[in-house]
């Protein structure tokens, strides 16, 4: 599968799309660049929501491998976003190329790094890492499944999902203008963790929470007023991700004090009044001299 990405990823194909080698070159081939900035926290956050699903073609007994292909330094919180892929049993190589941040390509992989890290001077240069990579990605493969079935490990998890493995019934109560407070119907089968993610719906960068599984609740707070939230719950369980809920609403506008009276004026000097606003601690006055012709 293939996903490309810049502030906005897009997935080109899934992992069911094509069943031989030609078909993925001749997709390869047809494939066109996309530009624009380099959100790789987003990046990684949508390969595991998107792609990595059973119903995108990815199995459940499979081994799971991410190989990031960058050119630049994310500009939000890849490695938060790499960690969760992580701590998923799901292995990601990185690859620089010119300007990436050599750094920052050590935190987002999985160790060891000297098999995981890769970075070369121009884009030309890719195809002599071809063989070498190649090579690293069979034998992790071999590795990690000769270690499970050598612990003769049982894994239950069905192959749907759906209410086995989803929550429902997605909450959301007592708006403010800076909280919000969310509640789910667990799944059938409780999951390990719960991943919920939030973002304004006009743009921002994702935060997520990560909770534990028997927990079915959260406060949400420093919410920015008056401003829509696009909220996302995602049950983890040790080699999946069930289908998440989601549910979108808007944070309340801050209280605005009222009735604003102006008394005792002198040639210098005024008195302001005013009925007040909830929740204020502090008020800022601000005063300037009407410009010519407008209202006193």
């Amino acid at each position: 599968g293939l996903s490309q990405y810049s502030s906005d990823p897009r997935t080109e194909w899934d992992l069911s799309a094509y069943s031989t080698r030609d078909q993925v070159l001749g997709a390869v081939r047809n494939l066109r660049y996309k530009g624009g900035n380099t959100f790789t926290g987003l990046a990684l956050t949508h390969v595991l929501e998107q792609n990595l699903k059973p119903e995108a073609g990815a199995r459940l007994e499979a081994e799971k491998l991410v190989i990031l292909l960058t050119d630049g330094k994310s500009q939000d919180n890849a490695n938060l976003a790499a960690q969760t892929l992580k701590n998923l049993g799901i292995e990601i190589f990185a690859i620089g190329v010119k300007n990436a941040d050599e750094a920052e390509l050590k935190q987002v992989a999985s160790e060891p790094l000297e098999l995981t890290v890769y970075n070369v001077l121009d884009f030309p240069l890719l195809s002599s890492l071809v063989g070498r990579l190649t090579r690293v990605l069979c034998t992790r493969i071999k590795e990690k499944s000769n270690k499970e079935n050598a612990g003769s490990t049982v894994k239950d998890i069905p192959e749907n999902t759906g209410p086995q493995l989803s929550p429902t019934d997605l909450k959301i109560s007592a708006v403010t203008s800076k909280s919000m407070h969310l509640t789910w119907s667990p799944p059938l089968r409780p999951p390990k963790k719960y991943r919920i993610v939030y973002n304004p719906s006009k743009g921002g960068i994702p935060k997520e929470v990560v909770l534990d599984g028997e927990v079915s609740s959260l406060q949400l707070s420093n919410l920015t007023s008056h401003t829509e939230y696009l909220v996302s719950v995602f049950p983890v369980y040790d080699t999946a991700v069930g289908d998440g809920l989601r549910g979108v609403t808007s944070t309340l506008p801050l209280s605005s004090p009222r009735s604003l009276r102006v008394s005792e004026l002198s040639h210098n000097s005024m008195r302001l009044s005013w009925k007040a606003a909830q929740g204020a601690t502090q008020y800022l006055v601000l005063c300037s001299a009407a410009p010519n012709g407008a209202e006193d």
